[in-house]
Formats: C-alpha cells, sequence, structure tokens
C-alpha cells in the first residue's frame, strides 16, 4: 500500500522529519500538533484553553487537508504536562466534535516542544 504525505499551510509546518499526516489508504495518521500559529510558529498566548483550542484547530486544517475533518477522527491521544488540565480538554473537545465521540486516551508527561501545555495526535478514515 502506498503511503502519501498531506500537507497545509493552514497548520504549522514540519519542524522535524516527519509530515503532518501520512494517508495509508483510507487511513490518516495525523502527527501530533502542539499549539502553534501557523504563520508565526510561535505558542499562541492566552493561557491552556487559547493552547488546547490551536491544538484542535490545527488538527481540523491537517484533516480537511487529508480531505476529511474532526467528525472522520476515530482515535485521539492527547499529551498534558499538568493532568488537572483534563477536564478542560473534556469541555472545549465537547466544542469541536460530536457523538459519537473518538477513541482517546490521556497520558501525563514532563514536557513538550516549545514548553507547551498540551500536544495531540490522531488518527482518521476518510
Amino acid at each position: 500500500m502506498a503511503k502519501q504525505p498531506v500537507h497545509t499551510d493552514r497548520a504549522p509546518a514540519a519542524i522535524g522529519t516527519y509530515s503532518q499526516a501520512v494517508r495509508a489508504g483510507e487511513t490518516v495518521y495525523l502527527s501530533g500538533q502542539i499549539p502553534l500559529d501557523p504563520e508565526t510558529m510561535e505558542l499562541v498566548g492566552g493561557g491552556v484553553d487559547a493552547q488546547i483550542r490551536q491544538v484542535f484547530d490545527n488538527l481540523a486544517a491537517v484533516a480537511e487537508a487529508a480531505g476529511g475533518g474532526l467528525a472522520d477522527v476515530v482515535k485521539i491521544t492527547v499529551y498534558l504536562t499538568d493532568l488537572g488540565n483534563f477536564a478542560r480538554v473534556n469541555e472545549i473537545m465537547a466544542q469541536y466534535f460530536d457523538e459519537p465521540y473518538p477513541a482517546r486516551a490521556a497520558i501525563g508527561v514532563a514536557g513538550l516542544p516549545k514548553s507547551a501545555v498540551v500536544e495531540m495526535d490522531a488518527i482518521l478514515v476518510a
């Protein structure tokens, strides 16, 4: 099965040896997104809520470039530097997704790139 990279200027450019997403058949694997503004490549200001929203916006942009959307996401992994922010992820996620919600895992981590408080990756079927 051929792999196809996915790219959009509406999400942060890859800052390493990876693609924003890779399509393999009908499945698209979205790389982890941190709350970078795609234009400035800097973390968004405004605290944890703004960072969570930016991550969902970045994932949505990559999903759309792959020919889908957040409604097509079947699995999300959330990485948090403070699991105390998990309730905020739940509240904000409900603004981006409808039932049936995707499967999800949440993992507490010691640190994330650029000192972000949240990172998420996803798998979608488009």
